[in-house]
Parts: C-alpha cells; structure tokens; sequence
C-alpha cells in the first residue's frame, strides 16, 4: 500500500477518533491517534531507513563488504548506525551460533571474523559523525564460557560449556571510561572474587 493512501488512512481514523473523543471525553483516544501516528511514521521511514545504495563505497570499505549482504552482522551493523543516525534510542543487533560445546577452534574464528571489523566499524562510523559520544555500544551475553573443556576432548574436536557466573562484555563510547576494566574472577576464572554485576543489574 503506498505511503500516500496509508497516510489518508490514519487521517480518517484520526478524524473518526476526535468524533469518539467529542462524544466519550475517554483520555484514552487521544493515546490511541499518537499510536496510529507513531505507527505510521515508523512504517513510512522503512524503505529510506533500509536502502543503503546511498551509502558511499568507503563506508562497505569500513565494514566489510558483507556490509551489503541482508542479514550478515556487518549489514546490521551498519543498518543499527543508521537507526541511531535517525533518532532511534535503543537498538539490539544479535549475531548468534556462538554455542560451542564442540568444535570451537573450527567454528570460533568464523565467528570472530563475522563481528570483528564491523564491531571496530562501527564504533569508527560514530566517532567520525560525532555520535560516539552520545551512543553507548555494550557487546555481551548473558552467560561465558568456562575455561575446560568439554565434548569429543580431542586435538580437533573439543568445546566449552555456558558458565552462568563469569562473562565479560565491553562497552565503548556514550560516557564509558576507555581501558577500565570492572570486576575479577579467581585463577582459575571460576568464581567472580572481585565487583560482582549481575546481567539484571547491567
């Protein structure tokens, strides 16, 4: 449907809605005509929002030419700059497959490489905008690895387990303090000794 006769659309609910409101003074309605309109300007901005042809060659340099690719991290990557750009407060990129209980040296550089450069990328593209400062970018989950090893335990198949109480994440930019570092575990990595956070509490 184009935007013009969605945009009428909302324009005559908004129209019937002020009637309801006339007749019911319901505070509620005028709750309701914000919604519609918030729904329709986040519709409307989609295919400007996605369409990265528009972005300059050196930018796919920065983030890799998967940057390109739909669904890729890098693409994400790029797609959550672009949200931020435009006002969006909170955004969330996943980049998932990171479970391994087996195979990790096979598996694990792939992923490594899949957020590497875009992860550095990114933090790149909003310093150069001057939005690093006002964007705060966390990289985490909410559960690490522990540091022995568990299934095939063989020299070319072996992984490692969740381990719910130590993780680490990262943050840059939005006031973070460069090169701090919070919290410390024990020697082995086992028991979190120092500053305890909860994922809740992060």
């Amino acid at each position: 449907v184009p935007s013009a006769i969605r945009k009428r659309t909302i324009e005559g609910l908004n129209e019937l809605n002020e009637l309801n409101y006339a007749a019911l003074h319901d505070p509620e309605t005028h709750t309701r005509i914000q919604q519609y309109e918030l729904a329709f300007r986040m519709q409307a901005s989609v295919p400007e929002l996605t369409d990265i042809n528009s972005e300059p060659e050196h930018t796919f340099e920065l983030y890799g030419q998967d940057a390109k690719k739909p669904g890729t991290f890098a693409n994400t990557a790029l797609m959550a700059r672009r949200l931020v750009e435009r006002g969006v407060r909170f955004v969330q990129v996943y980049h998932n497959n990171w479970d391994h209980h087996s195979n990790v040296g096979g598996r694990l550089p792939d992923q490594c490489r899949d957020v590497d450069q875009p992860c550095a990328a990114l933090l790149e593209d909003l310093k150069q905008r001057g939005m690093l400062d006002d964007t705060l970018v966390i990289w985490g989950g909410e559960f690490g690895r522990t540091i022995y090893s568990q299934g095939g335990l063989s020299k070319e198949n072996y992984g490692r387990d969740h381990h719910p109480r130590c993780f680490s994440m990262w943050m840059a930019g939005g006031g973070a303090r460069g090169g701090a570092i919070y919290g410390e575990t024990d020697e082995f990595s086992y028991n979190i000794v120092k500053d305890p956070i909860h994922i809740r509490d992060f």
